[in-house]
């Protein structure tokens, strides 16, 4: 009996997380900074003088994201347009960043009590990545929900059952028993187009948490946790390419962290026409000053 070698190839980036390698940045152009506010470029002076190609766009990677600054995701937010609101279920992964958001906050503080704060922010991270997933977007209805999975976390917490819950599969995840997994549909959010918190000059995509309890499926049980009552979430989202977006998340008009939006089956579909320079669809403003993404190919 004969066995043939199999030859499996491994992206770079999935490579870099089995190996345990802190992933480098995306090779793209950012404007220097200091660690002082004065020192920070204006986004209008940085997209004209730095303008992203779509070849700069697609050395960008849901993991690579999270090596940048907070400076540097705060000026490739200011360049991208909204694209086109989602629709479908997108995978979720959120992070902190150097030198903004929650993290910042470690950096102010300073000493033993801001390793303590870094230390509790890696905690949150790491109970936020077994219980969110992603988000699923009704593109039609305006209608947000998010994939939350071991659902237990939350019912010792709440003192509530969530079995009950609206269901999906998670496409491409299996479960420690290589079962489908499986997610439950909670917090809804409203879609729409509005004004940026971070750059003015065109519209994001906003998934708005603060008024959810007027929603269809609304759980007063749970879902008032991320609704005015509670942590009072806004998200805004940009599109860096077709299938993924980059998002922020604000508590209570704070900004607190980052996060990226991904379609395994959006990108694919939508990479040849995105690299061969096709016009994205936009259903949000995109400002007086356009986009480079629209006009950039090389």
């Amino acid at each position: 009996m004969s066995f043939k070698k199999k030859s499996v190839t491994i992206a770079p980036a999935v490579l870099l997380v089995l190996l345990g390698c802190e992933p480098a940045p995306p090779d793209i152009p950012f404007a220097s900074y200091g660690d002082d506010y004065a020192s920070k470029t204006d986004f209008a002076r940085v997209e004209q003088e730095m303008p992203l190609t779509r070849e700069d766009l697609a050395k960008i990677t849901p993991v690579n994201l999270e090596a940048l600054t907070q400076e540097q995701l705060d000026q490739l937010y200011a360049r991208l347009p909204s694209g086109p609101i989602p629709h479908g279920a997108y995978d979720g992964t959120f992070f902190f960043a150097d030198g903004g958001g929650a993290r910042r906050l470690a950096e102010i503080v300073g000493g033993l009590e801001g390793i303590v704060i870094d230390k509790k922010l890696d905690v949150v991270n790491r109970l936020g990545e077994r219980l969110w997933k992603g988000k699923v977007f009704d593109r039609e209805t305006r209608v947000l929900r998010n994939m939350i999975r071991d659902r237990w976390i939350l019912e010792k917490v709440l003192h509530t059952e969530l079995d009950s819950a609206e269901k999906v599969v998670v496409e491409g995840k299996r479960s420690w028993l290589f079962f489908p997994m499986k997610a439950w549909l909670l917090f809804p959010a409203k879609l729409y187009c509005g004004q940026s918190r971070l750059d003015g000059r065109r519209e994001s995509v906003v998934i708005d948490y603060a008024f959810n309890d007027d929603l269809e499926g609304y759980r007063p049980d749970v879902d008032y946790l991320v609704a005015r009552q509670g942590l009072y979430i806004r998200d805004e989202i940009r599109m860096i390419r077709p299938g993924f977006y980059l998002g922020r998340a604000y508590f209570a008009h704070v900004f607190g962290l980052n996060f990226a939006l991904y379609n395994d089956e959006v990108a694919n579909a939508g990479y040849e026409s995105f690299m061969a320079g096709e016009a994205q669809e936009q259903d949000c403003w995109p400002g007086t000053q356009a986009p480079t993404l629209s006009a950039a190919t090389s």
